[in-house]
């Protein structure tokens, strides 16, 4: 897929130093203190839910508070830099399969 405009690796660095400060605060703690997977719903530990973003950084995404959720390690590692209409079509693509 094509991208509009171009994610430089300086534009990477400085909105991954932003989640890096997003994780540290009290925002994120009280969304990790659900334990819930924001894809999937699973219950797990906090301490091993994940930051990911919905749009990725890689895709012109950014680290706001809109755009990052608690997602398990599993999802976020098949997720990688899905944007989220290709993830709904991953996922629909998986159930048709089982």
């Amino acid at each position: 897929m094509e991208s509009f405009f171009e994610v430089t690796e300086e534009d990477i660095r400085r909105e991954r130093e932003k989640a890096r400060q997003l994780r540290q605060s009290q925002w994120w703690k009280n969304r990790i203190g659900t334990g819930r997977c924001y894809y999937c719903g699973a219950t797990v530990p906090p301490k091993e839910l994940t930051l990911d973003h919905i749009v990725p950084l890689v895709r012109g995404g950014h680290s706001t508070k809109g755009n990052c959720v608690p997602a398990c390690k599993e999802c976020n590692s098949k997720k990688q830099s899905l944007l989220p209409l290709e993830w709904e079509a991953y996922l629909e693509h998986l159930g048709k399969q089982g």
